[in-house]
């Protein structure tokens, strides 16, 4: 079968359905309409669409943390905690490694071994493992409302049982958790499984219950240009709609710039709706999340909650829906809950001073945004065009060709030609466009905005500079300059 954005058929959905449940034992635990009922008897004030709906109306901005270990009651402590301490406003689970490539067999052994030996063994929570009561009994032991956080390629069995096990909100893409995450999944293949994804919680739409998707925003966190990761959220948000999803979060990695920042993520709320009006989705409600910066932290505390409560400055400035926080233990591995609930209290302190106030509109502003805006029309209207106005036929041939070009991913069926690096503002740039459809004028813009880095640095255009941008914020600055 040839995939296309086609709105799956409800009895090829259930043939597969049928397939996908069989793949562990914890599959049989879910029926669709006992489920159905489950989420129903939620209180709106522990879903997520109530939440983000409300933050959108009153032009707030939500705090929510990354987190999760293994065992139920433990992962329970751990979110009561960034809940009561940290003042977090919506939850997470992330799941373990060996659940994000479907591997149930290991994950159930790091369960049995971090029971005996005390420790978390795994990085996450197995919730296929745990099954549908084992996650009913995390989603109903807390007050907020917990969204699904992992970095799956075929997440299939995972959003059976979290959807059916009470969470209201689900995040990735087949895109997004492809192409940063995997070296050998082809995007036939994951964009097949997200469709699968996206159809059940069109189903459970249907029968009045909206869960909120979020695709994965910053892709591989590294000196990525607004235009290609705001040009993937548009994509997913166009796949997730066709299959019946009406509640959608696209997202955004900060880059370190405030004007670029605040203008990829006005950008991409505006453009997300542009192109869902276009093609006739008009009843699907948009968020925004901002991502706190996701490359090489300080190791210092002090120094790594500078470095978060900016990320919570440029959030609240652009008036992001809600911000995933980090940690001051980032450089140093997994963070205890004490250290997660202090970032999250960092992060609301600058939100709540900064909630009367606004970033001026000014021609710096403006100019950005319009780059972005005519970037992104660029990529997707060439992926469009390769698709023959089909998006998921586009994307696999825009990738294909280079079109879209995520920097430093790790997935073969990515070209890996464009070559970002700041300029002499910090804002990401372009020192290699690749094979991007952008016009003369955008190109020529590039070029010139590295070549003013270059000249006020006393040294050529090269490679360096990307190495030394790559590293500067975990050395204390936003420009990787020559010492």
């Amino acid at each position: 079968m040839q995939l296309s954005n086609k709105k799956w058929d409800l009895d090829y959905f259930m043939s597969q359905r049928e397939e996908v449940l069989k793949a562990w034992p914890t599959g049989s635990e879910v029926d669709l309409d006992e489920a159905i009922a489950y989420q129903a008897q939620i209180p709106k004030e522990k879903r997520f669409v109530t939440k983000l709906n409300e933050a959108i109306k009153a032009g707030k901005t939500l705090i929510q943390p990354r987190a999760g270990v293994p065992l139920i009651n433990e992962h329970i402590v751990l979110l009561n905690h960034l809940e009561q301490e940290g003042e977090a406003d919506l939850l997470p689970t992330t799941i373990d490694s060996y659940t994000r490539l479907n591997r149930y067999e290991d994950a159930q052994r790091g369960i049995e071994e971090s029971k005996t030996s005390g420790k978390a063994m795994l990085n996450g929570f197995p919730a296929v493992n745990h099954g549908v009561s084992g996650c009913r009994m995390v989603t109903s032991a807390l007050k907020a409302p917990v969204q699904v956080r992992h970095g799956t390629p075929d997440a299939r069995l995972l959003t059976e049982i979290t959807i059916a096990g009470g969470f209201t909100s689900y995040e990735g893409g087949g895109i997004s958790y492809n192409i940063p995450y995997a070296k050998n999944a082809t995007l036939q293949d994951t964009l097949f499984f997200w469709q699968y994804t996206d159809r059940l919680i069109g189903l459970y739409e249907d029968a009045g219950i909206s869960i909120n998707r979020e695709p994965f925003g910053p892709l591989t966190g590294t000196l990525v240009p607004p235009c290609v990761s705001n040009s993937v959220a548009i994509l997913e948000a166009l796949l997730a709609a066709e299959q019946g999803v009406k509640n959608i979060t696209v997202g955004y990695g900060q880059c370190g710039n405030l004007i670029q920042d605040v203008a990829a993520i006005r950008t991409l709320k505006q453009q997300t709706e542009e192109y869902l009006h276009r093609f006739g989705y008009k009843d699907v409600t948009v968020s925004t999340v901002l991502h706190q910066w996701m490359g090489g932290f300080p190791a210092d505390e002090a120094k790594a909650f500078a470095v978060i409560c900016w990320g919570s400055a440029v959030a609240a400035l652009a008036n992001a829906t809600k911000v995933i926080v980090k940690t001051p233990h980032e450089a140093m591995g997994v963070p205890t809950k004490e250290a997660n609930a202090a970032g999250l209290r960092a992060t609301k302190q600058v939100i709540m001073m900064l909630a009367d106030q606004a970033i001026a509109d000014g021609e710096r502003l403006e100019k950005e945004m319009a780059i972005i805006h005519e970037e992104t029309d660029c990529i997707l209207s060439r992926t469009l065009e390769l698709g023959e106005g089909d998006a998921v036929l586009g994307t696999i041939r825009a990738f294909e060709a280079g079109v879209i070009d995520v920097p430093f991913a790790p997935s073969r069926f990515n070209a890996g030609k464009i070559m970002p690096a700041r300029d002499n503002n910090g804002a990401i740039r372009l020192l290699d466009v690749g094979r991007l459809p952008l016009n003369d004028k955008l190109v020529a813009y590039h070029k010139d905005m590295i070549k003013q880095r270059a000249d006020a640095e006393h040294r050529g255009v090269s490679f360096q500079m990307v190495i030394d941008d790559i590293y500067a914020i975990s050395k204390g600055r936003l420009v990787g300059r020559p010492q």
